[in-house]
């Protein structure tokens, strides 16, 4: 049963697992390598090996048409994903000064992005929405598709949006193939989208060489409800919890009786739910109730763990919160409409990385390009406090480029 526990005794509990990669980083090393060195034939090797695949080529043909109530409720998605994308994108702009200098940015696409879709225990079609649409919409040119075992729906899906770059690939040896480059795989700017351990460490080692999102661990909400629908908060609560024997939820409340509630609701819940065999221990051995002696309190440990997910159901606090991957207003706003259709992305940081970076977003994948073009009068203006600066740092001919200028 999950635990209920004071601000006090929870401090143990909800610092969150550290996310250890060094294991998987080992194993996973020998295979960036070869990947890098053998190019397809590695690739093929391991996907023979891990993902049982027995065709000649990675590369996936992208076919197939979606159930007719499947296919409406994939519009819904895609129509809101997209816009939600395109008010995401930085704008291009430009200022003219009175002493000549006009400065500004423009926006470009990166040439190329690679998606990761997990196949595991859950396939996962909604992550080919939330990856490929956001770069469709910042104008990326070459969209490439990595998923071990692709369903139905996922190839439906990539159909749908006209995905052209599909690979039957999957673990660190996709996340190789598409950070180097193969004979069948274009090598891409960035990767992004969930995977296992494996997939993490893999993004972790090849940061650098390649753009990423973030490196992933164990799914995660927080909820913070002073009172509310205690089956709206179990399942709130579960949702998360089907993910991963790993996955974390934890009600922060400063009422006992919900948090008995919500403790009695939530295994209720799990008596019927066939997802229970991941569901329960992951509410036994990492979900909690804390109830807190104020909402400030509560906030106050939320903005320390820094959440994928916070459904947030008094809305006032809004402003108080830091830190969070996507945060979830009002009872009701459950989390699973995020994952699914209502335009926010699902790619979200987890393990405390909401501290430095929101979900994913259509800006990721641009460029924001400063532009300056200055004047004779702006850059004669200038010129004193660029030489000064530059020989401060022992770069003369800094200095001297803008002082030629001055001179003729």
């Amino acid at each position: 049963m999950i635990r209920i526990l004071t601000a006090r005794d929870a401090k143990a509990l909800i610092q969150r697992k550290t996310v250890r990669l060094e294991e998987a980083e080992r194993v996973v090393r020998p295979i960036l390598d070869d990947v890098r060195d053998r190019g397809d034939a590695a690739l093929l090797d391991y996907a023979r090996k891990f993902d049982r695949f027995d065709g000649a080529s990675v590369r996936q043909h992208v076919t197939g048409s979606l159930e007719p109530e499947f296919l409406a409720a994939v519009q819904v998605a895609a129509d809101n994903i997209r816009g939600y994308a395109q008010a995401q994108l930085p704008k291009e702009w430009f200022i003219d000064h009175a002493d000549g200098r006009r400065l500004g940015q423009i926006v470009r696409p990166i040439d190329a992005m690679g998606a990761y879709v997990p196949a595991g225990r859950y396939p996962l079609p909604s992550t080919v929405l939330m990856t490929v649409i956001p770069a469709q919409v910042a104008g990326v040119q070459t969209i490439c598709v990595a998923c071990p075992n692709p369903s139905v729906e996922i190839l439906g899906i990539a159909h749908m949006l006209g995905v052209e770059h599909m690979f039957r690939m999957g673990g660190a040896q996709a996340i190789a193939a598409l950070a180097y480059g193969t004979e069948t795989v274009p090598k891409v700017d960035r990767i992004v989208g969930p995977g296992n351990i494996y997939v993490a460490a893999a993004k972790k080692l090849l940061a650098g060489e390649v753009g990423i999102d973030f490196v992933a661990g164990p799914t995660e909400i927080v909820v913070i409800a002073a009172d509310g629908h205690p089956r709206w908060i179990a399942a709130d609560l579960l949702a998360q919890a089907e993910h991963d024997v790993d996955a974390s939820a934890i009600l922060l409340t400063t009422s006992y009786k919900l948090a008995e509630e919500v403790a009695h609701e939530v295994e209720r819940q799990l008596e019927t739910l066939p997802t229970a065999h991941v569901a329960r221990p992951s509410i036994d051995n990492n979900g909690a109730i804390v109830v807190t002696e104020s909402l400030d309190q509560a906030i106050d440990i939320s903005n320390a763990l820094a959440p994928e997910h916070l459904a947030l159901h008094d809305g006032s606090f809004l402003a108080k919160i830091r830190h969070a991957g996507a945060v979830f207003v009002g009872a009701s706003s459950p989390e699973a409409a995020g994952d699914y259709c209502s335009g926010p992305n699902h790619v979200l940081p987890t393990s405390g990385a909401a501290r430095i970076r929101g979900g994913l977003s259509a800006a990721d994948f641009v460029k924001v390009i400063a532009v300056q073009e200055l004047s004779r009068k702006s850059i004669e203006m200038l010129t004193p406090a660029i030489a000064k600066l530059a020989r401060a740092e022992g770069l003369e001919a800094h200095a001297r480029s803008a002082e030629v200028r001055s001179h003729e």
